[in-house]
């Protein structure tokens, strides 16, 4: 069974969202994707500057099984990258939630996370 952690906001297509003490969103792929995926071997996420929109296109995740887009949960403005992922993707597997996370974002609108599914909803969602 999946870790599904409360007080994170989730997307269908399995990202998740942290909203934290200063503003900003942290943004990774959930522990039921990376299992999903099997070994992550390729991250590719957008640079320090870079805008990104809610539920749109922000990266790609590559494991030896597959690829599949990152989708991101709100707009706004990449402001830090987990740049540990380049060299060591495999972190994503091993802590999806702590160590794995993908980029932080300072959003445009934060109520934009209100769109998205609680661990509730997101449990449902991937129920087998």
């Amino acid at each position: 069974m999946s870790e599904i952690p409360e007080g994170l906001r989730y997307l269908a297509s399995h990202e998740w969202a942290r909203l934290n003490a200063d503003g900003t969103v942290t943004m990774g792929i959930t522990d039921y994707a990376q299992q999903s995926l099997g070994d992550v071997v390729y991250i590719e996420i957008p640079e320090v500057g870079a805008q990104v929109t809610a539920h749109e296109e922000a990266g790609v995740v590559e494991s030896v099984k597959a690829a599949s887009d990152i989708f991101s949960l709100v707009t706004g403005e990449v402001v830090e990258v987990n740049e540990i992922l380049a060299d060591e993707p495999e972190l994503v597997n091993e802590s999806p939630y702590a160590d794995g996370w993908f980029y932080r974002v300072r959003p445009d609108d934060v109520s934009e996370l209100d769109d998205s599914m609680d661990a509730e909803a997101y449990t449902e969602e991937t129920a087998d």
